[in-house]
Parts: C-alpha cells; sequence; structure tokens
C-alpha cells in the first residue's frame, strides 16, 4: 500500500488535447513529406539526385520516429520526445523552465539539418516545415523557437520561389502569415495549459494545507478537551484522595474512627475517578463502534470517497470480538481505504472480513497501479503503515503487504483469537 504521508504533487499527465495536437503534427509531417517524395520522382524521372532524395527521406523519417530515444532526459518534467504519437511530447517550452538537454538539441538539429538538404535538393519538400514549427516550438525555449521558426519560414519562401515560373505575391507572405498564425495560437495555448496546470497545483495544494490545518486544529481540540477532562475528574480525585490520606494518616492513632472514615471517602472517590477513566477511554473508541454496533456494520459503512468503490465481504461464521480487536481492525481498515484514496489510483476496492475459527482476517485489496519497492519498518516514512503494524503487533497479529505494478495492492491483518472456554 503506498504510503500516507504528504508528497509532492505529481507532474500532471499530457492532456487529451495536447496528445491530440501531437498526433495530427506528426501524422501531417509523414504524409507532407510522403508527398513531397512522390511529386519529385514523379516530376524528375531518372534525376540524378534521386538516390540522395530517397536516402535523405528515409533518414528524416528514421529521425522524427528515433526522436524519443535521441531526446530522453529533457529535463522538462513530461515526455520524452516528438515521436509517432506513441510517447508524449515533450513539455511545452512557452514559459520559463528547464533548458532542453544537449541530446535534444542534437536531435533537432539533425531533423533541421537533413530538411535543409532536402529542401536544397528539391524545393518541394519545403511545406514539411509546418510540422517542424511545432517540434521547435515544444522543444526550445520560445525566444530560441521564433527565431528558428522565422528562418524555416524564410528558407520555405524561397523555395516557393524556386519553384513558381513567375513571381507570385502569394508565395511571399502566405508562409510568414501561416507560420505566425500557428505560433501565435500554439502559444496561446500552451500559456492557458500552463496557467490551467499551475491553477490546479495550487488547488491542490491549497487543500493539503486546508487539510493539515483541520487536522492540526482537531488534534489541538482534541487535547485541550481531554486535558480539561483529566484536570476536571481524574486529577482532582487523585488530589482528593491524597488529602484523605494524609488526614488519615495524622489521625490515625489519635481517632482511628475519623481516620477509617477518611479512608473509606479516599475509597469511594477512587470508584468514582475509576468509573470516569472508563468513561474517557470509551469516549475516545471509534464512533462507528457505538452503540452496539458490530465490525461487520462498521466495515460496511466505510467508504473511499466517491471515484472508488468499496465491496464488503464476510467469510464464516461470526465470532463475538473484544472492544480492542475491532476497534482496531476498523481504525486498519480506514487507513487502509485512506491510502486507496490518496495514493492508488484504484476504481474499486474490496474489504473482506473471516472468521477462521482460531484467527479473524482482515484484507483489503485494490486494483490501483502498485508498487515494486520493498515495504519495511525502516523503509516506511508516513504514519499510516506504521501505525497498522503497532496495532497488529499489540494484539499478537501480522500485518503482510502483497503488491504487483499495474495488478493492484492487498493489504492482510492476520490477528488470533483467545480460545473459547
Amino acid at each position: 500500500m503506498p504510503r500516507t504521508e504528504e508528497q509532492p504533487v505529481p507532474p500532471a499527465p499530457p492532456r487529451d488535447d495536447t496528445r491530440t495536437l501531437a498526433t495530427v503534427a506528426h501524422t501531417a509531417f509523414f504524409l507532407l513529406l510522403g508527398a513531397s517524395l512522390i511529386r519529385f520522382l514523379l516530376r524528375h524521372p531518372g534525376d540524378p539526385r534521386t538516390a540522395w532524395i530517397i536516402a535523405l527521406s528515409i533518414t528524416l523519417a528514421l529521425l522524427y520516429v528515433l526522436g524519443p530515444a535521441l531526446g530522453t532526459g529533457t529535463g522538462t518534467g513530461t515526455g520524452t520526445g516528438t515521436g509517432t504519437g506513441k510517447s508524449p511530447a515533450p513539455a511545452p517550452r512557452t514559459g520559463k523552465g528547464p533548458a532542453p538537454t544537449t541530446r535534444r538539441l542534437l536531435w533537432l538539429g539533425l531533423v533541421v539539418t537533413t530538411w535543409v538538404v532536402l529542401v536544397v535538393l528539391a524545393p518541394s519538400f519545403a511545406w514539411c516545415a509546418v510540422p517542424l514549427f511545432f517540434t521547435a516550438l515544444r522543444t526550445l525555449p520560445p525566444r530560441a523557437a521564433i527565431v528558428l521558426v522565422a528562418l524555416l519560414t524564410g528558407l520555405v519562401v524561397i523555395a516557393q520561389l524556386k519553384l513558381a515560373k513567375s513571381f507570385d505575391p502569394n508565395l511571399l507572405l502566405a508562409p510568414p502569415a501561416v507560420a505566425a498564425l500557428a505560433t501565435a495560437v500554439f502559444v496561446h495555448m500552451e500559456r492557458q495549459a500552463q496557467a490551467q496546470r499551475a491553477l490546479i497545483d495550487d488547488l491542490i495544494r491549497t487543500r493539503r494545507e486546508l487539510a493539515a490545518t483541520e487536522r492540526r486544529e482537531g488534534t489541538l481540540a482534541e487535547r485541550q478537551r481531554l486535558s480539561m477532562e483529566i484536570h476536571d475528574t481524574l486529577a482532582q480525585n487523585l488530589s482528593s484522595q491524597q488529602m484523605l490520606l494524609q488526614a488519615a494518616d495524622r489521625t490515625w492513632d489519635a481517632d482511628p474512627a475519623t481516620a477509617r472514615a477518611h479512608v473509606r471517602t479516599a475509597t469511594g472517590i477512587a470508584a468514582h475517578g475509576l468509573a470516569e477513566a472508563r468513561r474517557l477511554v470509551h469516549d475516545l473508541a471509534p464512533s462507528e463502534l457505538a452503540d452496539g454496533a458490530g465490525l461487520a456494520d462498521a466495515l460496511r459503512a466505510l467508504d473511499a470517497g466517491p471515484d472508488v468503490d468499496v465491496r464488503f465481504h464476510l467469510e464464516g461464521t461470526p465470532a463475538p470480538l473484544p472492544d480492542r480487536l475491532q476497534s482496531a481492525l476498523l481504525r486498519i481498515a480506514q487507513g487502509a481505504l485512506a491510502n486507496v484514496r490518496e495514493h492508488s489510483r484504484a476504481r474499486t476496492a474490496a474489504l473482506t472480513l473471516s472468521f477462521l475459527g482460531d484467527q479473524v482476517v482482515l484484507d483489503v485489496a485494490d486494483d490501483g497501479h502498485g508498487f515494486t519497492e520493498p515495504r519495511t519498518d525502516a523503509a516506511e516514512r508516513g504514519h499510516g503503515l506504521p501505525a497498522m503494524r503497532a496495532r497488529v503487533r499489540q494484539l499478537g497479529g501480522t500485518l503482510t503487504i502483497e503488491s504487483t505494478p499495474g495488478e493492484g495492492t492487498v493489504l492482510s491483518a492476520a490477528i488470533p483469537l483467545e480460545p473459547t472456554p
């Protein structure tokens, strides 16, 4: 089961619209590359440049496909490259952030250089620059990306004018207009996406801070209540007992009857204090088990939030359980479901309470992402799992956790039962 301590918010997964935009750009690149190659072969049959054009086209396609491998470790936090859409695209470079790595820059430089050589040999490959605009904007910081887009646009204009039989103003103005519009739209979308991610991070951080504040306030309020209860009951009773016993000791020889009366009064106060102590202990027990509610009913009523479907199963013949054992099992179930809700990203969780004659077993299983790292007392940094282990250990039981990445986690608490006389 994942740890229950507060952890940094993980990077948000790529949004659906970002993945869609990346897929469209990658598809457009290969379509334009293939169309340019076919156009060249149809327009220039037997041209001595054909072998070079085919080789460069294949090289450019391979470089584009191998982008994720060449660009791993961009330092951007999300994604590793601009491959064929199977891997997430790198994080947007429209704001301040870590600079791209050397491998990323090297990969982009190889792609652009290969494309430039192709355009010089065959100007019809110029329109492959449009998807490269997207790649540059996704890889480079804003200023560097805009400079590269401008250079690519200039090369497109030159190539189109070279292909034209006569001067056409559209060929001079259309490519810069398309590049400017695409860049403006992309930058605007990414700035909005960054603002949304920042807002979500702020909301999550604020929610955690509020939850921590409420827990602290609740803890302080409970400590204050208990301190007042103890002061007004147990402490006062103990003080009265001390005074009565001291008075009985002083008068034991001179007035035995009065001394015995003091002792009897102190005994009555001790009985009252014992009743108050039991009441305080009862107040600290789980409210779900109040008024004689059974453990099975309390477990059946548990939930893990609106996103997790919790199901309860009862196996075996229920047997009476001590209050301490019921309280421990209920607290373990609540802690396990809290971990499921906060960390596992599970959709369903199953609580199973099994009476096996000489022991009672509570299993909590979820279909979350699981984990691979070992869980030991030394490795657990939060309070959830160590608290569970401590509760089970105090009752002479065992706590086991089994997990497989992608297949969920099963937590099992087995506690022996005292034989029925």
